[in-house]
C-alpha cells in the first residue's frame, strides 16, 4: 500500500469533502459514546468480523451446501417474504434473528430517506457511480477483495451486484414488507462472511494482503464513509438545497445499512459530524493505487462508455476526475482530456444552479448534461445490466490467476 504524508492526506481529503480534523492513520481512537449505541467496549473494528455469521456460512460452505442454499434464495427476494423452506436449519435460524430492522430503526425517518432518494436521485445516482465507484478501487483492501474474489472473473455481474444493493436501498419502500433491501442486506452478509472463509485460502490475495481475514467491520465502515459520508459530503459543497431533515434521514438509513450488514451499533456514527470524524481516521488515510484497483477502474470505466451517453470517453474520465481528484485520477492513469475538463467545470456548477432554480438562465450545455445524468441513472437502474434481475449469490470459491 502507498503510504501518503499529512499534507497529501489533507489535500486528498478537502477535494472529496471527507478529511475532518484528524488526517493520519492512528489506533482506533473513535469516541462510542458518538455511535447509535451510545457506548461500547472500544475495541479496534479492525479486528472485528460477524461473529454471528462467519462460523455459520464457514459450515454451509464445507458441507458443499451452498450450491442449493443460492437456488432456495433466489426466489426469497421482498423483505416481507417468508424464508425458504429449503434452506438448512441453522441458516433459517440465523435469519430469523437478523432479518428484521433494528429495534432503534426510525419508520418516519426511512420513509422520509425514500422520499429524499426519489427527489436526489439525479445527484445521488451520479455520486454513486462516477464518485463512489470509482473511489472503491482506490481503496486497497476493496480492490484486492472484489478482484480476487469469485465476483473478480466476471465483473459485469460482480458490477450489477453491487449496484443491486444500492439500487434496493434507494427504492421507495426499501424497508417496508414490499421493499427489498433488508433481504438484499442479509444476502450482501452471507456473501461478506463466505468471503471471508474463501480469500485466506487464495494465494493471490494472501500475497499482498495486509490482513489475515478480510471484510472486518472497519473495512465495511470504509465502504459507508466512500458513499454515504462522501454523497452527504458533496451535497453540501455543491450548495444543493438539502434541508436539515432529510441529511437526518439519508444518514439513519445508512445507519440501519450498516446494521443489517453485521457491524456492531458502537462504530455506527450518530450524527453527520461523528461520521466525518470517523471518516476522516478510517478512509482519508488508506486511500491509494493498486494493479487490482486500476485493472477494477479501466474496466467500471469502460462499462459506463459502453452505454450512450452522449459523452467522449474524455468527458468520463474528466467528471470522474472532477467529483474525486486530479490525484485519483491519476492513480488511476485516466487519460487527460483538457477541453472536456474545462467544460465539466464550467457546466456542472451551471446545471446545478438552473436545476435547482437558483438561476433563471440556462446554459447551453444544459441539455447534454441532463442526458448524460439520464443515461448514468438508467445504468443504475437497471443494475448496470440490460435487465434488473440480478440475483445475489453466495460465491463457493475465489478468482484463479489469468
Amino acid at each position: 500500500m502507498q503510504n501518503l504524508d499529512r499534507r497529501r492526506v489533507l489535500s486528498l481529503g478537502a477535494a472529496l469533502g471527507l478529511v475532518g480534523v484528524t488526517g493520519t492513520a492512528k489506533a482506533w481512537a473513535w469516541p462510542a459514546a458518538d455511535s447509535v449505541a451510545g457506548a461500547g467496549a472500544g475495541a479496534d473494528p479492525e479486528y472485528v468480523w460477524d461473529d454471528a455469521t462467519d462460523p455459520l456460512m464457514a459450515a454451509l460452505l464445507d458441507k458443499g451446501l451452498v450450491p442449493s442454499v443460492n437456488t432456495a434464495m433466489a426466489k426469497w427476494v421482498n423483505n416481507g417474504d417468508a424464508l425458504p423452506g429449503a434452506f438448512p436449519a441453522e441458516l433459517t435460524a440465523h435469519l430469523r434473528q437478523y432479518n428484521k430492522l433494528p429495534s432503534w430503526a426510525d419508520t418516519a425517518k426511512l420513509t422520509r430517506a425514500a422520499d429524499f432518494n426519489r427527489r436526489r436521485d439525479t445527484y445521488l445516482f451520479m455520486l454513486y457511480g462516477l464518485g463512489s465507484g470509482i473511489m472503491s478501487t482506490v481503496i486497497p483492501r476493496e480492490a484486492r477483495s472484489v478482484y480476487w474474489s469469485a465476483g473478480g472473473a466476471d465483473m459485469k455481474d460482480r458490477a450489477a451486484k453491487t449496484f443491486t444493493f444500492g439500487y434496493d436501498l434507494s427504492q421507495l419502500k426499501a424497508f417496508e414488507p414490499t421493499g427489498q433491501f433488508v433481504v438484499t442486506a442479509n444476502k450482501t452478509r452471507l456473501v461478506h462472511a463466505a468471503v471471508r472463509h474463501l480469500l485466506p485460502q487464495s494465494p493471490h490475495w494472501t500475497q499482498g494482503a495486509d490482513q489475515q481475514i478480510p471484510i472486518s467491520a472497519a473495512d465495511i465502515l470504509v465502504t459507508f464513509h466512500s458513499l454515504g459520508t462522501y454523497v452527504h459530503s458533496k451535497l453540501l459543497e455543491w450548495k444543493i438545497p438539502y434541508p436539515a431533515a432529510d441529511q437526518e434521514a439519508f444518514l439513519h438509513s445508512w445507519q440501519v445499512a450498516i446494521h443489517l450488514l453485521g457491524v456492531p451499533d458502537e462504530y455506527i456514527p450518530q450524527t453527520w459530524a461523528a461520521a466525518k470524524a470517523q471518516s476522516a481516521q478510517v478512509l482519508t488515510p488508506i486511500l491509494a493505487p493498486t494493479t487490482e484497483g486500476v485493472d477494477l477502474a479501466e474496466y467500471l470505466l469502460g462499462l459506463v462508455s459502453e452505454v450512450d451517453l452522449g459523452v467522449t470517453r474524455g468527458f468520463l474520465n474528466e467528471f470522474a476526475r472532477y467529483v474525486l481528484s486530479d490525484e485519483v485520477g491519476d492513480w488511476l492513469g485516466l487519460k487527460r482530456d483538457y477541453a472536456a475538463a474545462a467544460l465539466v467545470r464550467t457546466a456542472w456548477p451551471a446545471y446545478i444552479l438552473f436545476r435547482e432554480g437558483l438561476s433563471p438562465i440556462m446554459p447551453g450545455t444544459f441539455y447534454m448534461v441532463d442526458q448524460f445524468i439520464r443515461a448514468l441513472a438508467m445504468l443504475f437502474l437497471n443494475k448496470g445490466t440490460s435487465t434488473t434481475t440480478t440475483p445475489i449469490t453466495i460465491p463457493t470459491g475465489n478468482r484463479a490467476a489469468g
